[in-house]
């Protein structure tokens, strides 16, 4: 098995560790960093016989057992993950971005992740890019999406300080991926941190605008839909269509984000969907933060599989 080290222990480098220890057959924890010694990951670590340091970047790089890591995610934040992979690019690990940072392709496993296996640092763009970007790949790969528009509603108790200082990262690095992942001709992103009492699941809508379609396109469409939702939750169980897909054929102007199409004829898709966690460290609403750990997991379990098939 393979070694991996966690950069960042809080809500998300811990609920990684414990999927680490509980679902990979391909992963084994190595050492758990962070900054802060009184963490309660550090403590779970520490309690689970994992090697811990709490010096940061500079304590992992100087652990006697350095040099048998192979994986290293950071859960940290955007501006440290730009600092963590200067210091550890050149040291030759694979790195696993939970960060906005965007430095390394954006990578959805269930999108493109095999296109990116030999990419050094591999970005999980944000949660809320994971959770609804396989569903504007979707529907691009029936037709051509003028516009994608997402909205990511969670729970204001699973945004913790990290997801809090990087809002702007996370509209700015999901609106890009739908772009790029999504294959949309443009994007926007959205989050809303909602204070509901008790706590909200993840919940995401996704609203699309493609050229008129006809019965047949719709049929291609929802079916592309459910083979994906499907795929995403072999490695995200909670993750489920809240409804069925919504169509409204419509003939008006674009709401001034696209030229009309040439016939002033298009259709809007709106898809919704939503995210239960797993419960493995945190709460089951806190799905957010469940499926960028779950997406992560995949992606390095793919990458270090891949590596052991070239090298057999």
């Amino acid at each position: 098995m393979a070694k991996a080290a966690i950069i960042g222990s809080g809500n998300i480098g811990t609920d990684l560790m414990f999927k680490i220890l509980r679902l990979s057959e391909t992963l084994d924890m190595g050492v758990m960093v962070g900054i802060d010694p009184e963490s309660d990951g550090l403590a779970r670590a520490r309690r689970l016989g994992i090697a811990t340091t709490s010096d940061g970047v500079d304590g992992l790089i100087a652990h006697p057992d350095f040099d048998q890591i192979e994986v290293v995610f950071d859960a940290t934040s955007a501006g440290a993950h730009r600092h963590n992979a200067q210091r550890l690019l050149p040291l030759g690990k694979q790195l696993v971005d939970l960060t906005p940072a965007a430095i390394g392709p954006y990578v959805v496993p269930c999108v493109n992740l095999d296109a990116h296996l030999d990419a050094p640092d591999i970005n999980m763009v944000t949660c809320g890019g994971q959770a609804t970007i396989p569903i504007v790949a979707a529907v691009s790969s029936v037709v051509p999406v003028h516009y994608a528009e997402i909205v990511a509603s969670i729970s204001s108790r699973s945004a913790g300080p990290g997801t809090r200082a990087n809002i702007d990262e996370f509209t700015e690095t999901t609106a890009r991926a739908i772009e790029e992942v999504g294959r949309a001709a443009r994007g926007k992103a959205i989050i809303v941190l909602n204070p509901a009492e008790p706590p909200m699941i993840m919940r995401d809508t996704v609203q699309l605008v493609v050229g008129r379609l006809d019965e047949t396109t719709k049929h291609r469409i929802v079916e592309s839909i459910a083979a994906t939702v499907a795929e995403v939750s072999d490695y995200v169980p909670g993750y489920r269509l809240k409804q069925e897909v919504q169509f409204s054929d419509e003939g008006a102007e674009l709401d001034g984000l696209l030229p009309s199409p040439a016939d002033g004829r298009y259709t809007r898709v709106a898809v919704f969907l939503e995210v239960e966690g797993a419960a493995h460290y945190l709460p089951s609403y806190a799905g957010n933060l469940d499926i960028m750990t779950s997406a992560a997991l995949r992606v390095a379990e793919r990458v270090v599989s891949a590596r052991l098939e070239v090298n057999a």
